[in-house]
């Protein structure tokens, strides 16, 4: 299968994927403020997926929303996914383009540093699946192999309160709507 038709058809599914959740069809996974007007959990961490434009499917655009009673609670994190042309035999690049601090995430580049993006990759994988890895990894840092060696020396410190406060002002300054 060539890469065009293997994007072609993971479009058609996060399509579905996006219309069957709650705001139907505008990828929305925010289910929106509850009856006392405070904001609810997003249904699913992937809230948007899709090429950046038209007429090119080598290029994605992902946001994923950061979990519920985490750090990144409320934040909006937008991914850049460039596609090889050799997909799904060689995985996307993929970095955040909203400013995300995370021990496996480079700060400035956004690079992020994920087996699954590198040398763990098959084929089986999606550009959804890999979204939902990286929304993953919001939550389950890996200090020992860091990008971000400031967040990283916090956790291994046992410093969680620091690192906290420090992801959560990140989340508010960069990534709330």
């Amino acid at each position: 299968m060539s890469a065009a038709r293997r994007l072609l058809k993971e479009l058609g599914e996060a399509r579905r994927a996006a219309a069957s959740q709650p705001g139907g069809g505008s990828g929305g996974a925010d289910s929106g403020p509850d009856a006392a007007g405070k904001s609810q959990a997003p249904a699913q961490p992937l809230v948007h997926l899709e090429p950046a434009g038209e007429e090119d499917l080598f290029h994605w655009r992902a946001v994923i929303a950061g979990a519920s009673g985490s750090p990144y609670a409320g934040g909006r994190f937008e991914l850049a996914i460039e596609v090889p042309r050799d997909y799904p035999i060689a995985p996307p690049a993929m970095r955040f383009v909203t400013k995300v601090c995370h021990p496996n995430v480079h700060l400035k580049t956004g690079e992020i540093c994920l087996d699954l993006l590198k040398s763990a990759w098959s084929p089986a994988w999606t550009l959804q699946s890999a979204c939902l890895a990286v929304a993953v990894l919001l939550t389950s840092p890996e200090p020992d192999s860091p990008l971000n060696c400031d967040a990283a020396n916090l956790l291994r410190a046992g410093d969680l309160r620091g690192y906290n406060s420090l992801v959560s002002m990140y989340t508010s300054l960069y990534a709330t709507p």
